[in-house]
């Protein structure tokens, strides 16, 4: 071989040999450490145990969210040993952080194990209310925005009220809080100096009044306040003649500076007084076929009136008939079942509207007037709720009813054999010119039923007159007992 005398050349080509000798080892251990690496891999695919993750190595669960574990599988040689898999760390959804699960598996000495991360996060943005109004803040107009009627909550940092930024813009306002996780909530609203607030107005009185017939009569006091307004004027409108059963209206109208106004409207009842030498027939319990019908026969033959509070019981066809016939309807109960109605004061409400809506749905016509269920007397209610009729008494009239006990007890519903001529007896013997005489009696009771017309004739032959109970008439009512 011929060599150059060019001393460039020749170095040249001394250093591509060498290189080349270089790659020649380099490539040389590349392949036995490929072998090396290869034959490893091998002894541990055929020696030791495998493990297999399903899912992701690593995952997030969301804050308080339940961690679902995806899965894994463990073999050796072929066989399969997840069974022997044990799982080793815990995950603590309630704490944001990055836990390790290790699976680990033992064949017969031989062992293997892989790492799961799970990062548990929170994603949920913190969450900003107003407590006055939401889109519109409405700010007094002589005053300034110097109060935050806002609240910030997060559902890991909790109360972050004290975090929240306010910014303010031209007739706009922005709210910026940002939780532990770097989750930012951003709300706005619009600035208005306005009063758009009614005044509050409160009667001494209430909103009903009731008041005997020929009983003076005075405007109820009242309080009123504004948001904005200190000069709040208030007119009432509205007449009462206390010479005159019947409901009246009277309107107390507050108007603050901006021209808001609030109206609070009082019933006012005026009753007629007690009627000395009236007779009240009064029927509880029914309808109900084969003694209501001959009832309603005998008065209507008669020439009488009554009141019947009703039930829920009974054909529909027979409370027509009371109303038809000129007759009062009453509420009475609609179940009669006293561990229910008397259980709480909502109770006896629900029971009562049951039985309101039957009477409006036969005869279009709410009926006011109502009869407790063993009277407001009764101690069975304490039974169930002490204080109960203590209560009701005053809710009932509250809401508008009047309710009407008895002063005379026919003692048709005793159950101790009694008999229509003891019927007759029991009422006639109580009656009095002297007062008016509301009569307890049972439609649902054949006794009464055939009791009735002595007692009718014994009143009109001693001067008594009939009437039924309207919401007008004077309350009989005995001592609440609970």
């Amino acid at each position: 071989m011929k060599y150059s005398n060019n001393k460039r050349v020749d170095k040249y080509r001394k250093l591509r040999y060498s290189n080349y000798h270089l790659l020649k080892k380099i490539t040389i251990c590349s392949f036995f450490l490929v072998v090396i690496i290869c034959g490893i891999c091998c002894y541990r695919m055929m020696f030791l145990p495998r493990i297999e993750l399903k899912g992701n190595r690593v995952v997030e669960v969301e804050y308080l969210d339940k961690y679902q574990e995806e899965g894994y599988l463990s073999s050796y040689q072929g066989k399969d040993i997840t069974d022997l898999v044990k799982v080793k760390g815990k995950v603590d959804t309630s704490k944001i952080g990055k836990y390790t699960l290790e699976y680990q598996v033992d064949y017969q000495g031989k062992k293997k194990s892989k790492k799961r991360i799970v990062k548990v996060v929170d994603h949920k943005r913190p969450k900003l209310e107003f407590l006055t109004s939401k889109d519109t803040l409405y700010i007094c107009p002589e005053e300034k925005y110097l109060y935050d009627d806002y609240k910030a909550t997060d559902n890991y940092d909790g109360d972050l009220t004290q975090d929240v930024v306010v910014k303010y813009q031209k007739n706009k306002i922005l709210y910026f809080v940002k939780d532990s996780s770097g989750n930012e909530t951003m709300v706005s609203r619009k600035l208005k100096y306005e009063d758009v607030e009614k005044p509050k107005l409160e009667l001494a009185d209430g909103t009903l009044l009731l008041l005997d017939m020929g009983s003076n009569y005075t405007e109820s006091l009242y309080t009123v306040s504004d948001n904005c307004s200190k000069d709040i004027k208030v007119r009432v409108e509205g007449e009462v003649d206390t010479n005159t059963p019947g409901t009246y209206i009277k309107k107390y109208i507050a108007t603050d500076s901006y021209k808001n106004e609030v109206e609070v409207d009082q019933e006012v009842v005026v009753m007629e007084p007690s009627k000395p030498g009236v007779i009240y027939l009064t029927f509880d319990d029914g309808p109900r076929e084969g003694t209501t019908n001959v009832i309603l026969d005998i008065l209507k033959e008669e020439g009488v009136p009554a009141t019947f509070f009703i039930t829920n019981n009974g054909p529909d066809e027979l409370v027509s008939r009371i109303h038809d016939e000129g007759h009062a309807i009453g509420l009475h109960t609609a179940t009669h079942e006293y561990s229910y109605l008397y259980s709480s004061m909502d109770a006896y409400f629900e029971d009562l509207g049951m039985v309101a809506s039957r009477v409006k749905n036969i005869t279009g016509e709410e009926s006011k007037i109502i009869r407790f269920p063993g009277g407001s007397s009764n101690t069975i209610s304490r039974k169930y709720v002490e204080g109960l009729m203590s209560s009701l008494v005053d809710e009932v009239v509250r809401r508008g009813y009047r309710y009407y006990d008895w002063n005379i007890n026919s003692m048709d519903a005793e159950g101790r054999g009694y008999t229509s001529s003891d019927i007759v007896k029991s009422v006639t013997n109580s009656l009095s010119l002297s007062r008016a005489n509301v009569v307890l009696m049972h439609d649902i009771k054949a006794t009464t039923r055939d009791a009735l017309r002595d007692i009718i004739r014994y009143g009109k032959e001693h001067g008594y007159r009939f009437e039924k109970i309207t919401p007008y008439t004077h309350m009989v009512r005995q001592r609440v007992n609970n």
